[in-house]
């Protein structure tokens, strides 16, 4: 039997830590460059135009992509270097 310790995660799990270890690494960055040079945030928001979903199937929706990040904006700029 395997322990919780040693046992292999699953694909959803795996992908599920490493979108939350890649989305704090992310805000610390933006938060960073934003703090040394300011305009990151202005230039990242500007893009979102060019920004969509890739899907092919009924669940495309580049709406709800261009929110997440542009909520991920409104967050990196609200915290700030800590």
């Amino acid at each position: 039997m395997t322990t919780p310790d040693t046992a292999t995660p699953d694909t959803a799990t795996q992908a599920r830590r490493r979108e939350i270890a890649t989305e704090h690494l992310l805000f610390k960055l933006m938060e960073y460059v934003e703090d040394r040079h300011s305009g990151l945030l202005d230039f990242m928001e500007q893009s979102l135009d060019h920004l969509g979903d890739p899907a092919a199937d009924d669940t495309k929706d580049d709406d709800a992509v261009r929110q997440i990040a542009r909520k991920m904006i409104v967050g990196a700029r609200k915290q700030g270097v800590s």
